[in-house]
């Protein structure tokens, strides 16, 4: 690992007089990186600190190495890969740092060990119920949300997660020793080029304690200036709420004090409590053999459809429902169902109510894509589970003027763009060139075509009135047509519980050199078009940092925007080579040939095994939405 923090310089705010004021809710989705590594690497990174520690486990539990061990917010994997090297071969680790994730397997793939680490919130532990039969809680990774609920939501997590009386271990902050002990101000050289300030107060409350690192490089100046807090917890506070949660034998094993490498401060490493307790007792479930019972909403193939060729259903539409069917058959523990008459979809609903929809009508109620948002709120009004977006979520990212200023508000990079409204006869035309005119509304790719990338103003307003007439009334993007590189990032997952299918990149070499390298109305509806044949799909190739900030773009995107169960991200890159966001898609295409498929196949699964993921991932978060 380099000595040096590769990252740019940082803007600091001075000095605090309230450090909570500063401290971000969610702050723990970004410190966990490279800088993390260094600053407490004295510690974390400390082998003698991890196998003491990993010693304490196996003297608290008597675990056995057949056993199935889950070590939650491991981090980069340390007590992991030590209870690995020692037998315990049937072991995981979960975090919610990608980095730190990353760093993980990376290790465990130079070692040679096969061991399973995953991108996970701890309050969503997306594992087999009673599965495991302990889960420990190593280097105080426990009490880092802003509500106090969100600690018992783990809790809860993990008791879902543990056979019946399953060991539950925890190493966290003796809360009592720090609210009278802690340093207010510290400092220390990580190495010879950097060094970290340190400041620490209370909460009002005296619930939290907050900290501050400023990390300084001796050349470039500030590079860090960033807030953490931890909620404290003494013996008695964390076995009340244990034994409330139906844990029993709840034991402080021993204090535990770390040591540093460098012999400097500990921090909220400086005394801790390995406490242990089991899992509450569960009844056996009753296996009855019966099919959870699926309807499926799609288009409707009897009415127009203006999105597709020729305004219709075509061969090639039925043939990608028949695939579809062919592959949910393969999930053989659901029973499905098939709506597609819109104008018998309220009568239907209403009289035979599912217990659960996979809604793949994307082309909206009526084959309309504008009201796509229609079918969920029809649902919502009728009490009805269902996969995918909200309605807000649908209302919101298909005006594509809004996600931009969603995604710049959260500085991801985007195009320069300019919105032009038909009725507005004063707009000022941009003068950038080249540039690529889309509609604000609209679904596939309508209204994009080879003419939408122009190159002078005649162009342009050629290209308006053509638009118009196409698309009356509806607001026009004139953005920068960028020419790198393009990508897309598939997302499955939700509430932090994400996985990353492969990223996908487009590759326009063989499309000829006389037309705009884009994806299109005629790449995706025109069979004659030289769009059609001459684009290919393969699996991006990209240095793991900018992979990391795609998929950190997406999730982060993904979040704000509401999206639920799976969702698709465009990028492309301008001739610098500075990567942007194009769209963001809840509700992707769920087609057998669509780009969502084609990022499951680069990881080795097949379409069965994606629509298992979507329906998986739908029905874990509606169990998780459930009022307890």
């Amino acid at each position: 690992m380099s000595n040096t923090i590769d990252i740019p310089r940082s803007r600091t705010l001075g000095p605090v007089a309230d450090l909570e004021k500063h401290l971000p809710s969610d702050w723990w989705r970004t410190l966990f990186n490279s800088i993390y590594l260094k600053t407490d690497g004295d510690v974390i990174e400390n082998n003698h600190n991890t196998q003491q520690e990993v010693d304490m486990l196996l003297q608290a539990t008597n675990l056995d190495p057949s056993h199935r061990i889950l070590d939650l917010c491991c981090g980069q994997g340390r007590h992991v890969l030590e209870l690995y090297r020692r037998g315990y071969e049937h072991i995981t680790g979960i975090d919610r740092s990608r980095y730190l994730i990353r760093v993980a397997k990376k290790r465990a793939q130079q070692l040679g060990y096969t061991i399973r680490f995953s991108e996970g919130d701890a309050r969503k532990v997306r594992l087999n119920e009673s599965s495991l039969d302990c889960v420990v809680m190593f280097g105080n990774s426990f009490g880092y949300f802003e509500r106090q609920e969100d600690d018992v939501a783990v809790l809860n997590s993990i008791i879902k997660a543990l056979k019946s009386q399953g060991k539950l271990v925890m190493d966290i902050m003796n809360g009592e020793w720090t609210r009278n002990h802690f340093e207010k101000r510290s400092w220390e050289w990580i190495d010879e080029n950097q060094f970290v300030c340190r400041e620490r107060s209370l909460s009002q409350d005296r619930s939290k304690i907050i900290s501050r690192e400023v990390v300084v490089h001796a050349e470039r100046g500030v590079i860090a200036d960033q807030f953490y807090a931890e909620r404290l917890y003494s013996f008695e506070e964390i076995k009340e709420i244990l034994l409330r949660l139906n844990f029993t034998n709840v034991t402080h094993h021993a204090d535990v004090t770390g040591s540093s490498t460098r012999d400097q401060d500990l921090g909220m490493m400086a005394n801790r409590m390995f406490i242990s307790a089991l899992a509450p007792e569960k009844k056996a479930h009753v296996h009855t053999g019966v099919k959870k019972s699926v309807c499926v909403l799609l288009g409707d193939p009897r009415l127009s459809d203006p999105v597709k060729r020729d305004g219709k259903f075509n061969e090639e539409d039925l043939n990608t429902i028949k695939i579809l069917k062919d592959n949910l058959k393969k999930l053989t523990q659901f029973q499905f169902q098939y709506v597609d008459h819109h104008q018998k979809f309220f009568d239907y609903l209403k009289q035979d109510k599912p217990t659960f929809v996979l809604n793949f009508c994307d082309e909206g109620y009526l084959n309309k894509a504008e009201h796509e948002l229609h079918v969920p709120a029809v649902l919502e009004m009728l009490n009805i589970p269902y996969s995918g977006a909200s309605p807000a979520c649908l209302a919101v990212c298909y005006n594509k003027s809004i996600v931009r200023a969603v995604a710049h508000a959260l500085e991801i990079p985007v195009p320069l763009e300019t919105y032009y409204d038909p009725a507005d006869q004063a707009a000022t035309l941009p003068s950038i060139f080249p540039a690529i005119l889309k509609p604000n509304f609209g679904d596939s790719s309508i209204g994009i075509t080879k003419r939408s990338v122009v190159n002078n103003s005649e162009e342009l307003v050629s290209y308006l009135d053509e638009l118009k007439m196409v698309l009356p009334k509806t607001p026009i993007l004139i953005q920068e047509y960028l020419t790198g590189n393009e990508y897309s990032v598939g997302i499955v997952g939700n509430n932090g519980s994400f996985h990353a299918l492969p990223i996908l990149a487009v590759d326009f070499s063989s499309l000829p050199s006389s037309l705009p390298a884009i994806l299109g109305y005629e790449s995706k509806w025109m069979p004659e078009s030289p769009y059609w044949n001459n684009i290919r799909y393969l699996e991006a190739k990209l240095d793991p940092e900018i992979e990391r900030q795609l998929i950190d773009y997406s999730t982060l995107l993904f979040e704000r925007l509401g999206c639920r169960d799976y969702a698709r991200f465009d990028f492309r890159a301008n001739k610098e080579g500075e990567i942007k966001l194009l769209e963001v898609n809840p509700n992707p295409g769920w087609c057998w040939d669509g780009k969502l498929n084609l990022m499951a196949s680069f990881a080795g699964k097949n379409y069965a095994d994606l629509l298992a993921m979507i329906i998986d991932a739908a029905l874990e978060r509606l169990h998780q939405d459930k009022p307890a």
